[in-house]
Parts: structure tokens; sequence; C-alpha cells
């Protein structure tokens, strides 16, 4: 695999997919991948990726970029600034249809590779909180999560299908930005989108009694999920201590993708060497959210167009990838 790399990279130094790294000796080359906010679960995906790859394939370099997350990273693999980014899946589909925020562009170039791991969306309240159902959030101020983020888009869609999203001040916080004001009680509740238990919840959660308000329900009997390709399940009790109860929610499944022009050959072998067993485990190691990621699980939740180097890939491995995937 390492050496068979070699005549596939150097020829990529001239359609403009890999970028060189100045310093660099002759024939090794960087590839960005989209990550998210420092701290981020993107991110620390991203920064393992970037870590492991070069060890285990010659002549490429892995640089893991900020970003605002997966909306902001499915425009910029779209329009080729990064080559790999993290992203959801609705995000990904609604991009493909000209329907993702800012700009409602389309974002065909972005083509998905395989499932990572499900982020449920978790509504926080302090537990002696008024807030006991979502209209209670009425007159609220609710940290929805980065301008660009998932999490943040998320929340205008279910609230806006409420009916909500114009009744609450939202401010676009960070997850580490939101805990300090939601302990500091400049805020009445976080809205986050990510697998669980999360480290910023677990934070407030130290410093203060915590629960998690029902949105399953809602979304169950609003008919959201017939809107967007969300998917319910319920957040186990004791997750956030003892005393919080199962919660009804819902999830978007987070994806790894590239720009459509990253030759089929590359996307194949980065693949092969992510998801194999030494790959699989050292992102399981980074964070054990990233343990769902597997073979089995393989492009769980994709709607939108595989990368070809994927459909390669997931094809060797056994599963059968439906024509509107291709």
């Amino acid at each position: 695999m390492r050496k068979a790399l070699l005549p596939i990279l150097v020829s990529l130094i001239f359609s403009g997919q890999l970028v060189t790294c100045p310093d660099a000796h002759a024939g090794d080359f960087k590839i960005k991948v989209g990550g998210g906010p420092t701290g981020g679960t993107f991110n620390i995906f991203a920064n393992a990726m970037a870590v492991y790859l070069p060890k285990h394939m010659d002549n490429i370099k892995v640089v893991a970029m900020g970003s605002g997350g997966s909306v902001d990273n499915v425009n910029q693999v779209s329009s080729g600034k990064f080559n790999f980014g993290l992203c959801y899946a609705v995000d990904l589909a609604l991009g493909w249809e000209g329907k993702l925020p800012p700009d409602n562009k389309a974002c065909d170039g972005t083509l998905a590779l395989g499932f990572l791991y499900g982020a449920p969306a978790q509504l926080v309240v302090r537990a002696d909180s008024n807030i006991h159902s979502l209209q209670d959030l009425a007159g609220k101020t609710v940290a929805v999560g980065d301008a660009g983020s998932g999490a943040a888009a998320s929340a205008e869609r279910f609230l806006g299908h409420l009916g909500l999203w114009d009744e609450i001040d939202h401010p676009f916080l960070g997850y580490s930005a939101a805990v300090k004001s939601f302990l500091d009680g400049d805020i009445d509740a976080l809205w986050v989108l990510v697998g669980y238990p999360n480290r910023a919840i677990i934070q407030a959660s130290v410093q203060t009694d915590v629960r998690l308000i029902d949105v399953g329900t809602d979304a169950e009997k609003s008919g959201f999920f017939d809107t967007y390709a969300y998917a319910p399940i319920e957040i186990p009790a004791g997750t956030y201590g003892e005393a919080t109860p199962a919660c009804a929610s819902f999830l978007d499944h987070t994806l790894l993708c590239a720009n459509k022009d990253v030759p089929t050959e590359i996307v194949y072998e980065i693949m092969k060497s992510l998801w194999s067993k030494g790959g699989l485990k050292a992102m399981a190691d980074a964070k054990k959210t990233f343990r769902p990621m597997s073979v089995d699980t393989g492009f769980t939740g994709i709607s939108s167009s595989l990368h070809p180097g994927a459909v390669k890939f997931w094809e060797e491995k056994g599963h059968t990838v439906p024509d509107h995937l291709k």
C-alpha cells in the first residue's frame, strides 16, 4: 500500500488536491481534514486521523483544520478548501439539495465515505429549572453551539419546526463557552448534538445538578422525522449522574467525507488504513465516542452519494452499495 501510493500522490501535486509542504522532503504531500472547534469531538477525530495516517502511509502528511463544524465542513470540502472533513448526514443531504445555510448553494462536491458514530441531541437544564418541556423554552436563552456547527443547524431546524426558534434567545456559543455561561447563570439551557456522555455536560454536572429535556417525543409527534432524516434514540438513565432518568431524543449520523476530486485510489487507501484493525483501535483510543466506527456499520445513515473510493472499499468488504449511493 505504501509504495502504491507514491505515483498517485505525485500526480496529485498537479491536480491541486494535495498541498505541498514547503519544508518537506521531495515526495511528501499534505491533505487538509476539516475538524471543528478546538477540543470538540470532530476536532479530536481529525487530530487522531492526522497522527495515525502518516505513520502507516508513506509520502502523506495530514493537517487537521479548525472549522465551525458540520455545516462549515460540508461547504469547505465541496469547495475544495478541505480535502476531507467530518459532517452530519442530514447536513450533507441538505447540502446536496442546495438547502444548507447560510447561502443554500449546492454542495455536491462533498461525497460521503463512511459512518463514524451517532450524535444525539441533548437539551440540558439545571435540575431545579422551571423548564420541563420544550414549550417552556419560550422567553428563555438557549446556547445552541458555534455558528456553522451541526448542533446549531439541528437546533434551528427542530425548534423552527416546532415554532419555537423565534421565541427564544439562541446565542451561538461553543460548548466550553456555553458551559461557563450556563454555570454563571447567563443562559437557561444548553443544546448539544454529540455522542454521550459529553465532556461539556459532564463538566457542568460536576458543579451543578442537571437534567435532560425530552426532545424525542415532540420530534415524533410533530412529524419531524418525516421531514428530516434524524433517527429516534433513548439516552440511558444515569448518563449524567445517578439521578438522571432515561430521556427520549433523536440523533444524526456522523460521517467522514471527501471532496469529489480526490482520486478514487487515495480515498480507497486512506479508508483501508482508517478502517483497519489498527486504525479503528487508534480512533477508539483517541475517544470512546468513536467505538461504533467499524467495518460492520459501514455507511449507516448515508443518503447522499458515496465517493467512488468508498464504493470500492465497502464492496470489497462485502457490503452491497445501492445504486442511488453510487
